[in-house]
């Protein structure tokens, strides 16, 4: 890996891990990104930007519009991680259910929860 591209990619994780840190609330005129206020909006979006992203991080450089683009972005993404990584707290719970269910020969949870759980997971994963 070049140099040029080595240090970019160092000051991408240096800017991506920044904003784990910092809300968007705190950054007054920064952009908001698309809204995931479901799963299936989130995956959609989360597709939809990584493979943008993919597309502009192929190119040797960036120019500064390319780079504001891709800060545009990263909004997306983490409105979608951030619905992703809910649903998943949730989904975990759900399964441990099912787990424990299963362990007790509790058929009617592990029926139900089972259900539960794949309905989610399958607008993952199918």
């Amino acid at each position: 890996m070049n140099m040029k591209r080595s240090a970019f990619f160092a000051a991408s994780i240096l800017i991506l891990g920044f904003t784990t840190f910092v809300s968007a609330d705190e950054r007054p005129g920064h952009f908001k990104g698309k809204s995931a206020n479901t799963l299936k909006q989130a995956v959609i979006n989360f597709s939809e930007h990584n493979a943008k992203l993919e597309e502009i991080l192929a190119k040797e450089s960036l120019t500064p519009e390319e780079l504001h683009i891709v800060h545009e972005w990263t909004y997306t993404l983490e409105n979608a991680l951030n619905k992703i990584n809910e649903e998943f707290l949730e989904l975990a719970e759900i399964l441990e259910k099912v787990h424990i269910a299963s362990e007790t020969a509790d058929m009617e949870t592990v029926k139900n929860q089972g259900l539960r759980y794949l309905g989610i997971a399958r607008q993952v994963i199918k």
